[in-house]
This record gives structure tokens, sequence and C-alpha cells, in this order.
């Protein structure tokens, strides 16, 4: 079978690999609709695991099941995510299934979702598979994984309705948090950016602000938001850490979504952060199995619209230059790009 081999993101080479045996309690996955994360282009979180095949956003059909499966057969229509948890430990039954040791190193795809077939681990098919509603398509099925860990993340974040939202980033976690925002009901959400581009697709996903990073944006968002800054302030691109800083309300809470720069810091002194100002730092990683689960409800009924957001659908054979486009985004006019490992070139 054909798969993207990852060495780099200027160096990403089509492979001939062995399809994947299965065993007891595992699935084989015909690989139809994997999209390119943002996270599969940081470079420093990857290059002491290369070469690698890379993938987990992953949308297909069942092709082979192992022994004492009886949830699926072939040829379902199925959704799978890379990380699971093991539903046992402290962080588990406290509700934090995200720091999970287990969901954070111990589960994987085998290969990887940009290949035509994957093994899907017993553990993962037990908690981390789950059947495409009728009426979604595969491309829009492989958004559960991301949709999933927006989701956590705005829940970690405690948005509430009526609220205001700035999301710094309009790539693509960016853009499902817009709409993911919207469809919560938050009150007025904002979208900045550096590329006109993601800005008018911002727009797009229910924006009712979009700044540009040139702008006085802390001067727009008070016009807009009567006098006040943002109750909830999503970092989904470091270069604006500085700026979400300063953008939050007071009692308001800043969430740092992406990943940083590898040894970024936080650059403001404590007392003028938070002294008298009552604002929250929060974090979040991955999603849970039970956000999947509600990830595809919201795709399902098209409350965020996820299809709004592809770019590129592209060959197997043209994934390298898919990586090349979303590791320069001010070079192309690519946000979200879709492999599909069946399609012929």
């Amino acid at each position: 079978m054909h798969v993207l081999m990852y060495y780099s993101n200027q160096d990403v080479r089509v492979q001939e690999m062995p399809v994947p045996e299965i065993g007891q309690g595992e699935l084989l996955m015909k690989v139809v609709a994997s999209g390119i994360c943002g996270s599969d282009v940081m470079e420093w979180y990857r290059r002491d695991k290369v070469p690698l095949v890379l993938g987990h956003e992953v949308a297909g059909e069942v092709a082979a099941v192992g022994k004492g499966i009886k949830k699926f057969r072939p040829g379902d229509r199925v959704a799978a995510t890379h990380h699971v948890p093991c539903n046992t430990c402290h962080y588990c039954l406290s509700g934090r299934h995200t720091v999970c040791e287990t969901l954070l190193r111990g589960t994987h795809f085998d290969p990887g979702g940009f290949a035509e077939f994957l093994r899907v681990p017993a553990i993962n098919v037990d908690r981390g598979v789950f059947p495409i509603p009728e009426g979604v398509s595969f491309e829009e099925a492989s958004f559960m994984e991301p949709l999933a860990c927006v989701l956590r993340g705005q829940k970690n974040a405690r948005l509430r309705p009526g609220q205001s939202v700035l999301v710094l980033g309009s790539g693509i976690s960016g853009l499902l948090h817009v709409g993911l925002a919207k469809a919560l009901g938050a009150g007025l959400v904002a979208a900045a950016d550096s590329i006109p581009f993601r800005l008018e697709k911002a727009r797009e996903m229910g924006a009712d602000l979009v700044l540009h990073r040139d702008d006085d944006i802390l001067k727009e968002l008070r016009q807009a938001n009567e006098g006040r800054l943002a109750d909830l302030v999503i970092i989904c691109f470091d270069g604006f850490i500085p700026l979400a800083l300063k953008a939050v309300e007071k009692g308001g809470t800043v969430l740092f979504f992406a990943g940083a720069a590898e040894g970024a810091t936080l650059p403001s002194p404590i007392n003028d952060l938070f002294w008298r100002t009552e604002i929250t730092l929060t974090s979040t990683y991955a999603g849970a199995p039970a956000d999947c689960v509600t990830a595809l409800k919201l795709i399902r009924e098209k409350a965020v619209p996820v299809l709004k957001t592809v770019t590129h659908r592209l060959a197997i054979t043209q994934g390298p230059m898919g990586f090349r486009m979303v590791s320069a985004p001010t070079e192309h006019d690519c946000i979200k790009v879709i492999v599909e490992p069946q399609r012929q070139e």
C-alpha cells in the first residue's frame, strides 16, 4: 500500500509498506479521508521520531475485523481517534481524560492516517472508533478528532452563552473555534490573523468581527464590545501570546490551545497579569471519547460548517505538496488539506 513517510515538512515521501495485519479485537480501516493537522507540521515536535507515517484525523470503512469484535463489521463507515484514555487512572476518574498517560503516550495508529489502510489497536476499537452518522460524508467525519479537541478546549475554558470571544489565529483550529463558539451561543466572536484569506474564511465561519494583525486590535475590540475586552481569548498561533495577555477582560480566561514554539515563555510581569484582574490562564490537549461523540453530533447537525474550511483535496501521491502548503500558509491560500488515499491522481 502507499503511505506518506514524513522526514520533514519539505521531505515527505510516497513509499510502499505492507498492509498491516490485525489481531484479536483489532480493526483494519480503509482510509478514505485524512486531514493534515497543524501539529503534523511542527518539525521540532517530530524531529526525534522520524521517519514516520503521520495522520490522525481519519474516516473510512472497516476493511476487516479481528476475533472477538461484535460492534463492527466489514463495510461499516467509521471515524477513529488515535489517542484514547485508560478510563481507570486518577486523571480519568477525575474527568481529566486528556492528561491520562495512556492517552498521551500509549495509543496510536499503525502506521498512521496517511496510508491506504491502517490497523486500529484493540483499545482504540473499544473506545475510539465511532459509526459515521447517516448523511455525514467521510470528509466531514474526518473533522471529528479536531473538532473534539476544540470542544474540549472551550469546555475547559468554561465558555458560557453570551460571552465575548477573541480567537487569535485563523488557521484550521481557529476557524473551528469560531464556528463552535457561535454554535454554543457566544456573544461577540472576533477573529484575528495576518492573512486576509483566512479572515475571509473566519467571517464565513460566523465571526462577527475580523481583525488584521496590523490593526489596533484592542481599540477595535472595545469599540465592538461595549468598551470591554474579550471574556475568552483563544490562542491558536503562538505569535499572538503577548497580545492575548492584553486582550482579556478582567475576570476572563485565556486558553492556550495551539502548541507554542520550542522554548516559548510568557512575556508578562506577574503583577501586571494577575493582581486585581482575576483572569484565568488555562490550556488544553486533545479530546476525550465523549468529545468525539459530541463532535460527530455537531457535524451531523451542521452546527459547525466544517466543510467551509476545506481548500484542497489531494490524492496520496500529491500528499508531499499538501505538507509544503500547510507548513507555509502565507505562500498559499490553503487552510484544511484533506488527503484521500483511495483517490487516483
